[in-house]
């Protein structure tokens, strides 16, 4: 089995194979995101502790979280699930996975370091490799260089040197993720005011329509009293004519 080490602490990752049965035995039947003594991969790896984070069979199913099984099953998946994508509104399909479960018909088996032992691996915790891109939100800006609200993010932002196709060196940086400007704050306002305006105005037509309705059923009350009045008379005319002859 092929097991694969990450170490985010320094960006590297290694890949060590396990042919050694009873050595594997010692994390079958444990489940994803479950922490090991790195004792069992050997005594270099004394002290360390490390997070079963997935993997994947011999047919290269991918292990999925939640699946407590070391089989593969076949998921209803629809959109929003992992390792499927919907080709169509609505479509459901069924996936085949791999249970969360360690077994011995896994062919690669990830973890990742959480915490360092005494010795230094080589190719693993021996060196450090800086991140390539900054990072990009505005709070983990402040993050990273302990800035207070008060502080411009902007002035912080990790830049990149790169060499265009030309020969030509340019900088290059990230747009900020939810950064609050006065602009924004502007236009904040503005959506809360026209919603504030929309919820009056409906009030404003609500009463108006009321208004109007409750006039237009007196009209017909007043305009229904007047033709019973108008029979009344006539009914009475009516009777009075021969009685006069």
């Amino acid at each position: 089995m092929k097991i694969n080490i990450a170490c985010p602490s320094t960006g590297m990752q290694k890949i060590i194979e396990i042919d050694d049965e009873k050595r594997l035995q010692n994390l079958y039947d444990r489940r994803m995101a479950q922490e090991v003594d790195g004792i069992v991969l050997g005594d270099e790896f004394k002290g360390y502790i490390l997070r079963i984070s997935g993997g994947n069979d011999k047919q290269g199913f991918p292990m999925r979280q939640g699946v407590l099984t070391n089989t593969r099953v076949r998921l209803l998946c629809k959109k929003g699930h992992k390792a499927y994508r919907q080709r169509r509104a609505g479509e459901r399909k069924r996936k085949s996975v791999r249970g969360c479960i360690v077994g011995h018909d896994l062919a690669t088996l990830n973890l990742v370091v959480t915490q360092i032992g005494e010795n230094t691996i080589e190719g693993l915790t021996n060196d450090t490799i800086p991140r390539r891109l900054g990072p990009k939100r505005a709070n983990n800006i402040r993050k990273l260089f302990n800035l207070t609200k008060e502080d411009d993010v902007r002035k912080y932002v990790i830049r990149r040197e790169f060499t265009t196709k030309k020969g030509v060196t340019r900088n290059k940086a990230p747009k900020i993720q939810r950064l609050v400007t006065p602009l924004t704050l502007q236009r904040k306002r503005a959506r809360k005011a026209a919603m504030l305006n929309g919820i009056l105005k409906n009030k404003e037509e609500a009463a108006a329509y009321k208004k109007l309705v409750a006039q237009r059923n007196a009209e017909k009350r007043e305009a229904r009293r007047s033709l019973i009045s108008k029979r009344r008379s006539s009914r009475k005319s009516a009777k009075l004519a021969p009685e006069a002859k």
